[in-house]
């Protein structure tokens, strides 16, 4: 275990001594370079990845490659089409509006308590992305509840941090495209060690194609992507860094990669369904322990790698969050830096406050992901006109009520499809979300149709004089 400790501190310090820092406004929250130049497409698009690529999403894609075969993997990796989703939305929504930010965007739209909202939601998804990350650190080094596992975990909060304090987004740009590449290396040195044991055929053919199989999840992925990536402040902000064009091929090379990334890290849970390997909720530790240490240490890295790029990007996202865009929904000018690192040292903290109660690491995704379903029809619908701020609440609460009511397992039966495990949940999606839209054009069809009767009540007044 020392090893494992070493591998820890020295990607801590290594991150620490390649972060670059970022003294103004524009590097600290739009992550321009001291040179005054934005981002460019690569390194957009490698900080896009990696700052999904949790990772929870990992140690997920290869619990449902072991849980259901090559299915599995294919349910995970579908999440990442949310990434294009995301990206030509925002470009449009940009082209359109002229906004800076989602959340300018909904206040100029449909007002303040519809960006409030919006934002509690959106605070959520970041704290859940604090935890998640180190709980899977943590996992490594000890049990849960373990003092290694909090060590190991608090440790890494901590050099994250102080890494980000020195450039916000700037800094997070750098080092996803930095964890990028150390990711990938250590995914193909992962897949080194599981394809000589098996072939690449069993892998292909692990599983079967039917929803009680995890086609249900794939289906389930498909209809969340139209809303999931909305309220996560990690990847909706990097769509505001670049010009527009640029920025949607960055979006799109992103989810290609993310997808690729995510459906090869299933191979490893694909490995433990082969050969019937026993795991609770970590495939990927559980198959590393059957090769041995060296297998450890590189499972390890590559878990630090995606784990730091995801929670570096939550930090600088919830530091936006606190000074820009939370200040700006209340009419007030954004914050200065000093407040920005502030926010980052609370969430922090506060974001690692769930580990002592040990929640599930998948359940806080696909929950997050139900909850919100109603953003789908607000953003992909936004070139609609005159659209009233009740289409916002009649769209968004409901989706909330539908996600509570499935974390509850309140889901009445009828309103399931088919009969696997995510029977519910893919009923739940869809139903709501043909729901959700519905509502949310209920207004303004009733607006359309008053005026049209009010048009025609003003030519019949004309014919009649």
């Amino acid at each position: 275990m020392n090893w494992l400790w070493m591998v820890l501190v020295g990607y801590g310090f290594a991150m620490l001594l390649l972060a670059p820092r970022s003294d103004g406004v524009k590097g600290f929250f739009w992550g321009y370079d001291k040179r005054g130049q934005e981002a460019g497409v690569w390194i957009l698009s490698a900080s896009i990845m990696m700052a999904w690529i949790f990772a929870k999403s990992v140690t997920n894609a290869a619990n449902l490659g072991a849980a259901f075969g090559l299915v599995g993997g294919l349910a995970y990796a579908a999440y990442y089409l949310s990434i294009p989703v995301a990206g030509f939305t925002i470009a449009s929504i940009r082209e359109r509006h002229g906004v800076k930010s989602l959340a300018e965007f909904l206040v100029t739209r449909y007002g303040r308590t519809a960006t409030l909202g919006f934002l509690l939601v959106t605070f959520i998804r970041l704290f859940n992305e604090v935890w998640s990350n180190t709980a899977v650190v943590g996992s490594y080094f000890g049990e849960r509840g373990s003092p290694t596992y909090y060590l190991a975990a608090f440790l890494f909060t901590a050099f994250v941090l102080l890494y980000m304090l020195k450039g916000g987004m700037r800094t997070s740009l750098i080092t996803d495209t930095i964890q990028f590449g150390v990711g990938v290396f250590f995914l193909f040195l992962a897949l080194g060690q599981v394809l000589p044991h098996t072939g690449l055929r069993p892998i292909l053919t692990a599983g079967e194609f039917t929803l009680r199989g995890g086609v249900d999840l794939i289906l389930v992925a498909l209809l969340q992507a139209l809303s999931y990536p909305f309220h996560d402040p990690v990847l909706t902000d990097r769509g505001f860094l670049t010009e527009r064009r640029a920025m949607q091929r960055s979006f799109l090379l992103a989810g290609l990669a993310g997808f690729a990334f995510i459906f090869l890290s299933s191979w490893i849970g694909v490995y433990a369904f082969l050969h019937k390997i026993p795991f609770t909720d970590d495939a990927p530790r559980a198959v590393a322990q059957a090769f041995g240490l060296t297998s450890l240490i590189v499972m390890n890295i590559l878990m630090l790698a995606s784990a730091g790029s995801t929670l570096d990007s939550a930090l600088s996202s919830f530091s936006k969050w606190g000074a820009l865009d939370l200040r700006r929904a209340f009419g007030r000018d954004g914050g200065a830096l000093p407040f920005g690192r502030l926010m980052m040292v609370a969430m922090a903290i506060l974001g690692n406050v769930p580990l002592f109660a040990g929640p599930s690491i998948l359940k806080a995704t696909t929950i997050s992901g139900t909850m919100v379903m109603g953003l789908a029809p607000i953003f992909l619908l936004h070139f609609l006109r005159e659209v009233p701020p009740l289409s916002f609440h009649l769209a968004f609460w409901p989706g909330i009520v539908f996600g509570t009511l499935h974390a509850f397992g309140m889901v009445p039966a009828f309103l399931t499809i088919g009969s696997g495990k995510y029977a519910g949940l893919l009923g739940v999606n869809l139903y709501g979300l043909i729901l959700c839209t519905g509502l949310y054009l209920l207004p303004v069809a009733a607006k359309a149709v008053a005026q049209r009767r009010a048009g025609i009540s003003l030519a019949l007044q004309g014919v009649r004089q």
